[in-house]
C-alpha cells in the first residue's frame, strides 16, 4: 500500500522513555547517543547478561492523585500522561475545540499483560472469590487508548493496533486515514508499551531473550497530527510534515528486491534514516541505506512492539528543518513500513 499524505503535519509530540519523562530528556539522549538500557536484575531471570529499558523516572503521582492512578495499569498511565503532554505541546485549547473531532489511534503490544497475569492468578489460586473486578478493564491492549480518551475527553475515532513490531506505524497510517477522510480534525497517534518481569520470563522460556525479545523497553511516543490548513488556521507550530507512507505485508522469498523497491520510493534526497523493530537486522534494507545519519532508538531506549512511536518522535526531533527523513520499521516476518517525514513547517500556500 502506498499513501501520499503530504497535506498532514505534526504539531505536537510527547515522550515517556528510559531517558526520562518529556521531550528534553529524549532529545539529550539522542544528542549524546547514550544508551539508557540497564541490566535486568539477576533474580528475575536467574542469570545475568540481559538488559532492558525501564522508564524508571516516570511517577504517576507527578501527574495525578495516587488514588486516581490506582485505577490504571502502567501502560494506561503512560498513555494518559503522554496524551496530555502531546495536546499541550500542540497548543490545543480543549475548551474551545470540538472534542468529537479529536481522536486517538495507538499501537500497543503488551498493554494489559501485567493486569491479566494478576487477574488470572487470583482466579487460579482462589477461584471466583479471588477475582479482582477492578483489574479487568485494564487486561486488554486497547485500555491505554480508551483510558486516554476518557481522561482527556476525546470523542473522535479510537482504535488500537497490535501488529508486531510495526504496531505504532500501523496506528499512524490509520490516523492519517481518519484525517484524509475528514473524520477528525486532530489525531493523536504513536505507540505505548510497558515491561514486566513476567514478560521477560516468557521470552526466556521461548528462547528469545537473545533474539526477538532482546533489549526490550517501555514508554510512550505520541504525535499530534492535523491537516496543514487546520494547523495554520489555529496558529499551531509545525514540527514536521508527513509524506508518503508505504507498507507491504511480506518480503516474498526470491522477490525481496521487488518488495524493498516498493518501500524505497522516497520523495527526494534523504538526510536521516531511522530504523525500528527488526529493520536494523534486515540485510536487504541495510544494503539500500544511503550514507546519511542512522537513528536506531532500540539501542538507546530498548524496543518493543509499539516502541516505533518513540522512534518516530526521535526522528522528528533529530530531522533538520527543510530536510527529508525516512523511517523504516519491520517485523521479522512482516509487515514492513516506510514513512517519509519533512523537517520543519511547510510553506503556506
Amino acid at each position: 500500500m502506498i499513501k501520499n499524505m503530504d497535506d498532514i503535519v505534526v504539531t505536537g509530540q510527547a515522550a515517556v522513555s528510559a531517558a526520562g519523562v518529556g521531550l528534553e530528556p529524549l532529545r539529550e539522549a539522542l544528542r549524546r547517543g547514550s544508551s539508557h538500557l540497564q541490566p535486568v536484575p539477576e533474580e528475575i531471570l536467574g542469570e545475568g547478561g540481559h538488559f532492558w529499558g525501564k522508564a524508571d523516572a516516570f511517577r504517576a503521582g507527578d501527574f495525578m492523585p495516587p488514588l486516581k492512578a490506582r485505577k490504571f495499569d502502567r501502560c494506561s498511565l503512560f498513555a494518559v500522561v503522554a496524551a496530555g503532554m502531546a495536546l499541550k505541546h500542540a497548543g490545543v485549547d480543549m475548551a474551545a475545540t470540538d472534542r468529537t473531532r479529536i481522536g486517538i489511534v495507538l499501537g500497543c503490544g503488551f498493554g494489559g499483560i501485567v493486569n491479566s497475569e494478576e487477574f488470572l492468578s487470583g482466579y487460579f489460586t482462589a477461584g471466583i472469590d479471588g477475582l479482582a473486578p477492578m483489574l479487568f478493564p485494564n487486561t486488554v491492549p486497547n485500555a491505554p487508548a480508551s483510558n486516554a480518551s476518557i481522561e482527556h475527553g476525546l470523542k473522535g475515532p479510537n482504535v488500537t493496533f497490535v501488529q508486531r513490531f510495526c504496531s505504532a506505524e500501523a496506528a499512524l497510517m490509520m490516523a492519517l486515514r481518519f484525517l484524509e477522510e475528514e473524520r477528525a480534525d486532530i489525531m493523536l497517534t504513536g505507540g505505548v508499551d510497558d515491561l514486566s518481569p513476567g514478560m521477560l520470563k516468557g521470552f526466556k522460556s521461548l528462547g528469545q531473550l537473545r533474539s526477538h525479545g532482546e533489549g526490550f523497553g517501555e514508554g510512550a511516543g505520541l504525535l499530534v497530527l492535523e491537516k496543514r490548513d487546520h494547523a495554520f488556521k489555529r496558529g499551531a507550530d509545525i514540527m514536521a510534515g508527513v509524506g508518503n507512507v508505504r507498507s507491504i505485508g511480506l518480503l516474498v522469498p526470491g522477490a525481496e528486491t521487488e518488495g524493498i523497491d516498493r518501500l524505497w520510493k522516497s520523495g527526494g534526497e534523504v538526510a536521516l534514516v531511522s530504523l525500528s523493530g527488526s529493520a536494523c537486522e534486515m540485510r536487504p534494507v541495510l544494503d539500500r541505506l544511503p550514507p546519511v545519519p542512522r537513528l536506531e532508538t532500540g539501542k538507546l531506549l530498548g524496543r518493543s512492539l509499539a516502541m516505533g512511536g518513540l522512534a518516530m518522535v526521535s526522528h522528528i526531533l533529530t530531522l533538520p528543518a527543510g530536510r527529508n527523513g525516512l523511517h523504516l520499521a519491520a517485523s521479522p516476518e512482516g509487515p514492513y513500513f516506510a514513512i517519509d517525514f519533512h523537517g520543519g513547517p511547510p510553506v503556506q500556500t
